[in-house]
Parts: structure tokens; sequence; C-alpha cells
């Protein structure tokens, strides 16, 4: 239960949720992420390290740039806890 806890702390936030949608189609650059939020470059790092620190994302390094994608798996095992918590979806 713990680690449900954590993952939703995560992810309650605001600016992580909007970041956890906009990369729900694919991995993007954190300059991609920084343009589309309009945020100052080290609360995006913040927001990304958190994600990051959770197992939200992953990333990669290529070149000078950094990628981040959604770690899907954690992200449905942790649906999946809720709703056996809730009792399931009606």
């Amino acid at each position: 239960m713990n680690n449900s806890l954590e993952f939703l702390k995560a992810i309650a936030d605001d600016n992580r949720f909007r970041i956890i949608v906009f990369l729900k189609n694919g991995e993007r650059c954190v300059c991609e992420i920084q343009k589309e939020f309009d945020l100052p470059q080290n609360l995006i790092s913040h927001h990304l390290k958190v994600l990051k620190d959770n197992k939200v994302l992953f990333d990669r390094r290529d070149g000078q740039k950094i990628f981040y994608k959604l770690n899907k798996k954690l992200m449905d095992s942790q649906l999946n806890k809720l709703i056996k918590i809730t009792g399931g979806v009606k």
C-alpha cells in the first residue's frame, strides 16, 4: 500500500500530472516538455526528478539531450491496485 501512496503523491501535483498526460503518446525531449509548459527550467527539472525517482518515468541520454517516457508497466500496475482497493470500476 505504501508504494501506492508514494505513487499517488508523485502524480498528484498539477504540473506533474500534466507532464504525464503530455508523455502518454511517447518519448519527449526535456526541451519539448519545457516549451510545452512554459515553466522555468529548474521547476521542470524538479518535477521530472520527482517522477523519475518514483519510477513513473524512464529517461535516456542521446548526446546533449535527455528524453523521458512513461513507465507504462508501473502506471498499469498502480491503476490495477487502485481498482482492487476501491472494489472495481462501476
